[in-house]
């Protein structure tokens, strides 16, 4: 009974955040669930990374339970005669999985604008061309218009409007297979908000610092003023992370595979997390017989990049929930690894008192 309530809440809030527009610098909507889901105290700081407050038995250690708001997206550049939009993107794209997909503009007046990427058509490029990845600057969106005036007047689209992948929340035939846009990192999100419910109904030896960070996917910009305002003890980044199960990986390769339960993130290059904080881990993992699966990234990095560097030094990990495709229109992730991450954190809540966090920073060897 308690997994299959786990499971239902879990759907409803990866459906409402994976399908809610949050480009980078414009992640309102996110806030705004982020607030109806977590009732009480909530704040923001001046950057608009949001934050809720929980104090356990003790008020230390201040335990940062952190993931970023923002999706990868666009912003509208320019508005050619024709009416056409171009756009900058705002966070890592591969441009060939962009071309016949469809957009939703996010206008200054609040109103959503469906679209679609277009190109010169195939038929017109020589063979040379055809064999090339396109650029975005080749690329535009079609909403439509009829002109440039049509564009700004009647559809209300400016440069600076954002504009995020139109994609629903879908489960599979197998209905443990999820499929979305912004699983990196509405995925982290959820098991954010949703480990905060649930710690509501727990006891825990510290103080739980739930953030939602902005502007992760332009340069991790929110995490750094977060993590100066909340100045934690300790930090536990979650995470949407690039699933490996596929063609082109050896067996030995993979690290992230979906259906076999939570990543744990060893280092990747943006951060060495704290080793004595990943080892805590993984034995409360094992004590709790959750899933796991380890992970050392050769490219790639988090929130944590700054996380850990706050002060003089804040021991961290990533949690994250493999997902196949992030940066498209379409991720795929499992459901059984996000329940293992969302048992890990809330293992890990109920385990992190003074002494256990100070041991992780105890370098006497």
């Amino acid at each position: 009974m308690e997994v299959q309530k786990r499971k239902a809440t879990a759907l409803q809030l990866l459906k409402k955040l994976g399908e809610a527009h949050g480009a980078p610098g414009c992640e309102n909507a996110v806030r705004r669930i982020f607030r109806q889901e977590l009732d009480g105290s909530v704040r923001t700081d001046k950057s608009g990374n949001i934050i809720q407050e929980k104090e356990g038995l003790k008020v230390n250690p201040r335990i940062m339970l952190t993931a970023h708001m923002d999706e990868v997206g666009f912003a509208v550049q320019s508005i050619t005669k024709a009416g056409m939009i171009k756009m900058v993107p705002l966070g890592g794209w591969w441009t060939h999985t962009l071309l016949a997909q469809r957009v939703r503009i996010l206008t200054q007046e609040g109103r959503e604008v469906l679209g679609v990427v277009g190109a010169k058509p195939p038929h017109f490029l020589s063979e040379a061309e055809r064999e090339k990845v396109m650029k975005l600057d080749d690329m535009f969106v079609d909403v439509g218009a009829l002109n440039a005036e049509d564009v700004r007047d009647r559809f209300g689209i400016s440069p600076g409007d954002v504009v995020v992948p139109e994609s629903p929340f879908t489960p599979m035939h197998n209905p443990d297979f999820l499929l979305c846009k912004a699983f990196d990192n509405r995925a982290g999100m959820a098991l954010t908000i949703q480990a905060m419910q649930m710690l509501k109904k727990i006891a825990h030896p510290n103080t739980i610092l739930a953030v939602g960070t902005v502007q992760e996917e332009v340069g991790v910009r929110g995490a750094r003023t977060a993590a100066f305002g909340v100045n934690p003890d300790a930090a536990i980044v979650l995470e949407g992370t690039p699933a490996d199960d596929l063609p082109g990986f050896s067996d030995e390769e993979r690290q992230g595979q979906l259906g076999k339960g939570v990543q744990i993130r060893i280092m990747d290059p943006s951060a060495i997390m704290n080793r004595r904080f990943v080892q805590f881990a993984v034995q409360v993992a094992e004590t709790n017989k959750v899933r796991y699966q380890l992970a050392v990234r050769k490219s790639g990095g988090t929130d944590a990049r700054v996380i850990h560097l706050n002060g003089t030094g804040v021991p961290t990990i990533v949690l994250g929930v493999p997902a196949r495709y992030i940066h498209t229109h379409n991720a795929v992730i499992h459901m059984e690894d996000y329940l293992s991450a969302l048992e890990l954190v809330l293992q890990l809540a109920e385990s992190l008192d003074a002494a256990t966090v100070e041991s992780f920073t105890a370098f006497n060897d």
